[in-house]
C-alpha cells in the first residue's frame, strides 16, 4: 500500500488577535501592514500607528482586519463624536475630520488608478463636497425583533455584520428625517407581530419626510394610522411584499426633487433610485453641464439614467438627448419628467447594458457626447460597446474607484486620454469617494 504524504492544513488566523504597525491606507482608508508575507486590510486604522487588531478573513494573498485597541495613535486622529460610532457600520471614518477624511481617500484612489492605469499624474481637480453632517435625503433602516427577548431594533446595520444596531440618533440624517429614530420604534412595537415589519425606508424630496414601511404582514386600517399618528409631519406608504405601494394617506402629495440651477423638477416614485446628498448632487450635475460645454449642436447619450437626473439638465442645452436606463419604471418616470419640464428634444429606451445592445434606433445615431453613471459594479460589457461609438467625449461618473478603473483602462486602449477628474464626497464620514472623470478623444489633425 502506497501512503501519499499530505501537507497539513495550515491553521486560520480567523478571529486571532495580533499586533500591527500600519505603514499606509488604501483608497477606503483601511490601515495597511503586513504579518507573515500577507499584506493585512485593518478598518480604523492610520498611517504611522500601531494597533491591536481582531483578523476578520484570512485568505491566500491577504488578511482582513479590524482595529480593537490603538496602541500608538496617528496625531490626526479624533474622538468620533457619534455615541453609536463602534458599533453602527453606517460611518467608517468619524476618528477623521472631514478635510483629513477627504484627503486620504483621494490620496488612496490617486495611489489606485495610477497602479492600474499606468498613468504617471492624474489630473485631478478641486473635489466636489457638501454638508459633513445631515446631509442625508434617503436612508434604509433595517427592523429586527427578537421574539425571545422581545427586543426591537431599528437602526443600522452592525460593522461588519447583519446584524441590526438599534440607534437613537443619527448625525447623517436630515433635520425632517431625524425623528425616524425616536417616534417609529413604538409604532413598530404597538403591532400585534413586529415582525411584520422588515425594514423602513426614509426619503426626503420636497421638502417632505417620506416613509416607506415595508411590511410581510398586511396592516389594518388602525394599525396604519397609529404609524400616520405617531409622526404627522411625515407622509407614509406602505408595501406588503407586492410591487406596487399602498398609499396609507390619501392627502400624499407626488414626491419630487429639483435642480435650482437649471431649473428642473424630477417626480419620482420612493423605490426609485437618486443619490442621496442633494447638494452635493447638484454640483456635479451643474459641473457635467460645464465639463462638456454642452452646445445646440450636441448629440448626448446618457448611460444608466435613472429618471433624468442627468438627462434633463443636458436637454436644455443640448440639440438632443438619448436617455438609456435598465429599470422599466424608472425609463417611464423619465417620460413624464420630461413631459412635466416642457422638454421636447430628450426620449428615453429600456436596455440592459451589459448585454449586447439592442437593434435599436438609439442605437443608429451618432453622438457627440456620453454620459456614463453606472452603478458600483461600473459599465462592464457596456464600455467595449460605448468606444465603438466613438463620441468626441465621455462624461464618466463613478461610485467605486476599483471598477472604474478597469473601465477607464478600456478608454484608455481606445485612444481616449484622461482629461480632468475630480473627487465627489457624497458620503462624507464614510469610506466612499465617488468620481467625475471626462476622457476625449484627440482632435484629428
Amino acid at each position: 500500500m502506497v501512503t501519499l504524504y499530505k501537507a497539513k492544513a495550515k491553521a486560520s488566523l480567523n478571529k486571532a488577535t495580533l499586533t500591527l504597525d500600519i505603514h499606509d491606507t488604501d483608497y477606503e482608508v483601511h490601515g495597511l501592514s503586513r504579518y507573515k508575507q500577507k499584506i493585512v486590510f485593518v478598518s480604523g486604522a492610520l498611517n504611522g500607528e500601531k494597533v491591536q487588531v481582531q483578523v476578520l478573513e484570512d485568505k491566500p494573498g491577504f488578511l482582513k482586519a479590524r482595529t480593537v485597541k490603538v496602541l500608538k495613535a496617528a496625531a490626526w486622529r479624533q474622538i468620533p463624536f457619534c455615541p453609536h460610532f463602534t458599533q453602527c457600520g453606517g460611518c467608517q471614518l468619524q476618528y477623521l475630520n472631514a478635510d483629513n477624511q477627504r484627503q486620504l481617500k483621494q490620496q488612496g484612489v490617486d495611489q489606485l488608478l495610477r497602479h492600474q492605469t499606468g498613468l504617471a499624474n492624474l489630473p485631478w481637480q478641486p473635489m466636489l463636497i457638501g454638508p459633513d453632517k445631515h446631509y442625508r435625503r434617503k436612508a434604509r433602516l433595517g427592523v429586527w425583533f427578537d421574539k425571545k427577548t422581545k427586543q426591537l431594533s431599528v437602526g443600522f446595520r452592525a460593522t461588519g455584520s447583519n446584524t441590526i444596531m438599534p440607534i437613537s440618533e443619527c448625525s447623517m440624517l436630515s433635520p425632517l428625517l431625524a425623528p425616524a429614530l425616536q417616534v417609529l420604534p413604538a409604532a413598530i412595537r404597538a403591532l400585534p407581530d413586529p415582525n411584520s415589519v422588515t425594514h423602513i425606508e426614509l426619503l426626503e424630496v420636497g421638502p417632505r419626510p417620506y416613509v416607506v414601511v415595508r411590511h410581510v404582514k398586511p396592516l389594518t386600517a388602525e394599525q396604519q394610522q397609529r404609524f400616520v399618528q405617531s409622526w404627522p409631519e411625515a407622509y407614509f406608504l406602505g408595501d406588503d411584499g407586492s410591487a406596487d405601494l399602498l398609499l396609507w394617506q390619501i392627502d400624499t402629495p407626488i414626491a419630487a426633487y429639483t435642480l435650482p440651477e437649471q431649473n428642473i423638477t424630477l417626480q419620482l416614485e420612493p423605490a426609485d433610485f437618486i443619490q442621496v446628498n442633494a447638494l452635493v448632487n447638484q454640483k456635479m450635475v451643474t459641473q457635467a453641464l460645464a465639463w462638456l460645454a454642452v452646445n445646440a449642436d450636441d448629440t448626448i447619450l446618457d448611460l444608466y439614467a435613472g429618471i433624468g437626473n442627468f438627462s434633463l439638465a443636458l436637454a436644455k442645452y443640448a440639440k438632443a438627448v438619448q436617455g438609456v436606463e435598465g429599470v422599466a419604471k424608472m425609463v417611464q418616470q423619465a417620460l413624464i419628467n420630461a413631459k412635466q419640464n416642457g422638454l421636447t428634444n430628450v426620449s428615453f429606451a429600456r436596455a440592459d447594458l451589459h448585454l449586447p445592445w439592442p437593434d435599436a434606433p438609439w442605437r443608429q445615431q451618432r453622438y457627440t457626447k456620453i454620459v456614463l453613471d453606472p452603478a458600483r459594479a461600473g459599465a462592464q460589457g457596456a464600455i467595449e460597446q460605448v468606444v465603438k461609438l466613438k463620441a468626441a467625449q465621455i462624461l464618466y461618473v463613478s461610485c467605486n474607484a476599483a471598477t472604474f478603473a478597469k473601465d477607464a483602462k478600456v478608454l484608455l486602449a481606445n485612444g481616449y486620454q484622461l482629461q480632468k477628474l475630480a473627487g465627489v464626497d457624497m458620503f462624507p464620514h464614510t469610506s466612499h469617494l465617488e468620481l467625475m472623470a471626462l476622457f476625449c478623444l484627440p482632435a484629428k489633425k
